[in-house]
């Protein structure tokens, strides 16, 4: 099914479960990894991945068709992995800097995480960026996007994002260094 297809037909009510099928089928896996490197436990990011879906199928007769279905997904995935990052803090009773610890400590204990020491130190750099510099320098270090899909996702200019991208690299950098 096209992604037109899915559209109408979600928007519509026809072959609904079918178009709804077909389109987790299509963004599941590059939605889990970048929800997942925002929450950083298999688990977690499930139960985003699930929300985010929840979301997309609750609120598909408001897409207007402005952008590409993927972006505005991917916009609802963001919000929701931080929106869950927010009340995980607040359940846990903790800050924002504490909740930064928590995430590397469960990455680093989650069965699912394959990474060495290097790449547990580099989810430890990226948790010191700033939330738009963080999700910049994911979307263009892990998942290699484009400025250009990037810019529609993050409805913002290229230039911007490539100066975020360029400070994040640099404090990431500095981070690995001095630790």
């Amino acid at each position: 099914m096209t992604e037109k297809e899915i559209i109408t037909n979600l928007q519509n009510g026809t072959r609904q479960e079918e178009a709804f099928a077909a389109l987790v089928d299509q963004h599941k896996v590059r939605l889990y990894w970048h929800i997942r490197n925002f929450v950083k436990t298999h688990e977690d990011t499930d139960d985003v991945l699930q929300n985010t879906f929840i979301k997309v199928y609750k609120n598909i007769k408001k897409f207007k068709g402005d952008s590409q279905l993927f972006s505005w997904m991917y916009r609802i995935a963001s919000n929701e992995s931080i929106t869950f990052l927010n009340k995980k803090a607040k359940k846990k009773n903790i800050s924002n800097e504490e909740l930064k610890d928590y995430l590397i400590n469960s990455l680093e204990s989650d069965v699912y995480f394959e990474g060495d020491k290097i790449q547990l130190q580099l989810h430890r750099a990226i948790e010191t960026l700033p939330t738009k510099q963080k999700e910049v320098f994911i979307m263009r270090y892990f998942e290699e996007m484009p400025y250009k899909e990037m810019a529609e996702i993050l409805e913002t200019s290229e230039g911007a994002l490539k100066s975020s991208y360029h400070h994040a690299s640099k404090k990431v950098e500095k981070f690995l260094k001095n630790n």
